[in-house]
């Protein structure tokens, strides 16, 4: 059901604790990304808010975790806001949203019983009622509600291009940061649509999977019961194109110049997929690799190759899976806002340290939040130990002014480090990696390659982009004169 704010009330009320996490399974204890949620309930809609003693009209910057739009908490360690709070001077603010089977299940059902015809998206409804909450009520803690920057990495930052592109969100946020985004293909709620079958189909055979008729069925399950055997069933939680919430593909949706006039602030990592092998296919044959490379991608293939060669297989298909969805994301966001007239940043976090460097996971998915933060002594094993140097807490004061002062102003600015310049013509970034360094034409040849991939599965229709891509990628469609 669509979230309900809380009644008001006139008495004090005692909020010192964490509210509970959502309903998501339990971690793997070997993953780097392992954590400890405490309580647990299906009434998990709550806000946590850190701010400056005494402050008042604060730049507000608002954090939508990650974790797959499946797994976190806004009461995450590492989200910890004290830092930020104090040294910059900033009101942040942390969420949480329902997620998995009870935040993204589509269902005709569920439609039937909404005014709207409607179903899914239920966490995005989450986080639009909490900005909406920050709206009325952040002033109370000494923020400013005129100038609130809307924040996440991965699934939240997926979250935060999700709230670009949504007409109810508009006027919620004055400025976005997007760390490691995906603008993938969504599925739309009755209909077929770029390859991908409607999201209420989905739904049904999802509760068919399960051995239940219908939606009162569902419900009559305990939660935990019902997130086990839809992850069993495989359902991955996805937005959706319900002509409410979200009207177009995100990237159709910046095509039209129709998503949120705001500064926007995105980047990826070099190592995003060192952590995240899943998403990587099996590493064939140097020959195997070329042939599928060359039938996949056709006239396109010479330059595929020559920036993801045959001779460093891994490296090149790591490479690939990163550029097509966190790489691509990151450049379109700068590109299309900066289209618009809007400020624009760009950046490539390639900063690795001993210990993650020798578990292979240099510059990894997710590995700048501690940096941002200024939460390293937050990031407990498994996540690889973060050495308590000159050197890490220099770039960590470095990104967390840079960060704040885009939050503050819209131009992201850190004394005593290098200028960034905005994104435009030279598609100029920041290179995070011992020190910050701007870098002319950051990734620009990767990104071209990309755009016009997508750009040409975009026109035939009926194929869906960014996740099969390399050597699982199907025939390119032919040339387009739209996509030059």
């Amino acid at each position: 059901m669509p979230p309900e704010p809380v009644p008001d009330w006139q008495e004090q009320r005692e909020a010192m604790a964490f509210g509970p996490a959502c309903p998501q399974p339990e971690s793997r204890s070997q993953s780097i990304y392992a954590t400890e949620l405490g309580a647990v309930s299906e009434d998990c809609l709550s806000l946590n808010v850190w701010a400056p003693e005494g402050v008042r009209d604060a730049p507000v910057f608002v954090w939508i975790h990650g974790g797959s739009l499946t797994t976190g908490a806004g009461s995450q360690p590492m989200y910890d806001g004290a830092r930020l709070a104090r040294e910059q001077g900033l009101v942040v603010v942390t969420l949480n949203y329902r997620l998995g089977v009870l935040g993204y299940l589509a269902h005709p059902g569920l439609s039937a019983e909404s005014e709207q015809g409607i179903s899914g998206n239920y966490g995005l409804m989450d986080q639009i009622l909490a900005l909406e909450w920050v709206e009325r009520n952040i002033g109370a803690f000494g923020g400013n509600s005129e100038n609130v920057t809307v924040a996440g990495e991965s699934a939240g930052a997926l979250s935060v291009v999700l709230l670009m592109t949504s007409p109810k969100a508009r006027g919620l946020f004055d400025k976005a940061i997007a760390q490691s985004a995906y603008m993938v293909t969504m599925g739309a709620l009755k209909d077929e649509a770029n390859g991908l079958p409607s999201a209420e189909s989905v739904g049904s055979d999802l509760a068919e999977r399960m051995g239940v008729d219908d939606i009162d069925a569902l419900r009559a399950m305990p939660a935990d019961k019902l997130v086990r055997l839809s992850g069993k069933a495989g359902f991955f939680p996805f937005a959706v194109i319900d002509d409410v919430y979200l009207t177009d593909q995100m990237v159709a949706t910046f095509d039209k110049g129709e998503q949120a006039p705001v500064p926007v602030l995105a980047g990826f990592n070099e190592g995003e997929i060192r952590s995240l092998r899943f998403l990587l296919p099996p590493i064939p044959k140097q020959d195997a690799y070329e042939m599928a490379i060359r039938n996949g991608y056709g006239e396109l293939a010479d330059t595929f190759l020559s920036l993801y060669p045959s001779d460093s297989l891994e490296s090149s298909m790591l490479a690939t899976t990163r550029d097509a969805m966190y790489g691509w994301t990151a450049e379109r966001l700068a590109a299309s806002q900066a289209l618009q007239g809007f400020p624009s940043f760009f950046y490539l976090f390639d900063h690795g340290y001993p210990a993650a460097d020798r578990a292979g996971l240099h510059a990894f998915h997710a590995s700048e939040i501690p940096y941002v933060f200024g939460t390293a002594s937050e990031a407990v094993a498994p996540w690889p130990e973060i050495p308590d140097t000159d050197e890490e807490r220099d770039l960590s004061r470095a990104m967390m002014a840079y960060w704040a002062s885009f939050a503050r102003d819209g131009r992201p600015v850190a004394e005593g480090a290098a200028e960034w310049p905005s994104y435009g013509e030279r598609a100029t970034g920041m290179v995070f990696a011992e020190r910050p360094q701007s870098w002319p034409m950051l990734a620009r040849d990767r990104f071209a390659l990309h755009e016009e991939v997508v750009c040409r599965r975009r026109g035939a229709s009926d194929i869906p982009w960014n996740w099969n891509v390399g050597v699982l990628s199907p025939p390119l469609p032919p040339k387009d004169s739209k996509c030059q």
